[in-house]
């Protein structure tokens, strides 16, 4: 364990509560006897990461309002990006679970990576105190919040996939759970989300909701929803985010991203038409 804990950055005073957080409950299940797993800690952990990203976020983000800052935590502790943490731990291989489980690739389950994620944050909590804990979140995930305030755009996968997507059609993206698997007390979901018969992306979740924004998201990284658009005639740029006052529109140049009093417009060039302007959610505060 010792190798895993200078991964983590933290030494145990207790070995023990860190071979818990790692035990799977396939591992019991297996052996046929009674196995402590991780899936109390996991519960402690899950609260213990809210409560030091919630911080880290109040801190950094001084001018964002309660629903940025529900968004971005939200955001970092989803499924994958919990499981993302983990992979680049490789927490996988230090596992220990049932063989059958293992086979049915379970190391890089990322419903049991995120879990057991959140069970070391507990297992740390536990031995080491909010401190400890809180150092541990920030190690983990400085690197996720640096890329969280140059991506403000991924905070709404399902809101900006709508928009991207109602700006050409007025056909909207539908989700679908796919897969409800794992106790009462730990579900795990699948969504995809649709539009006009073909599959945008995939995701996973612990929750329905959770499961359909991380499909949206997958879309939107996925590059397929541009190129779907393109088939159909339909030119899409990146935007440009400039003030409001030297904001202008022309059919020669791409679109920009024109800061206002409220919100921020998106702009999409049609093939030989005047470009069609959608209004987004998002909220901008004007330029000084």
């Amino acid at each position: 364990m010792e190798l895993l804990e200078s991964v983590l950055g933290y030494t145990f005073q207790d070995p023990r509560k860190l071979t818990e957080a790692l035990t799977h409950g396939s591992l019991g299940y297996e052996l046929q006897r009674n196995q402590t797993d991780n899936q109390r800690l996991e519960f402690l952990g899950d609260a213990v990461l809210q409560l030091s990203l919630s911080e880290m976020l109040f801190l950094r983000l001084a001018d964002a309002d309660e629903g940025v800052l529900t968004k971005a935590r939200a955001q970092l502790v989803s499924t994958k990006a919990l499981a993302q943490v983990a992979r680049r731990l490789q927490l996988g291989g230090f596992l220990l679970m049932g063989r059958g489980e293992e086979a049915n690739g379970g190391r890089e389950r990322e419903s049991t990576l995120a879990d057991a994620l959140e069970a070391i944050a507990g297992a740390i909590y536990l031995d080491g105190g909010m401190d400890a804990a809180q150092g541990f979140a920030r190690r983990l995930f400085t690197a996720e919040l640096d890329r969280l305030g140059n991506s403000p755009e991924d905070q709404n996968p399902k809101g900006q996939l709508q928009e991207l997507i109602q700006a050409v059609s007025t056909e909207a993206p539908t989700y679908q759970i796919t897969q409800e698997s794992g106790p009462d007390h730990a579900k795990s979901f699948e969504a995809i989300v649709n539009w006009q018969g073909n599959t945008l992306g995939r995701g996973l979740g612990r929750s329905k909701k959770e499961a359909e924004i991380e499909a949206a998201r997958a879309a939107l990284h996925s590059g397929y929803v541009e190129e779907m658009l393109k088939k159909t005639g339909h030119a899409v740029y990146q935007a440009t985010k400039i003030s409001s006052a030297n904001c202008e529109q022309s059919h020669e140049q791409p679109p920009q991203m024109c800061e206002q009093s409220a919100k921020v417009r998106l702009v999409y060039e049609l093939p030989q038409t005047v470009p069609k302007t959608i209004t987004t959610s998002k909220a901008v505060e004007p330029s000084s």
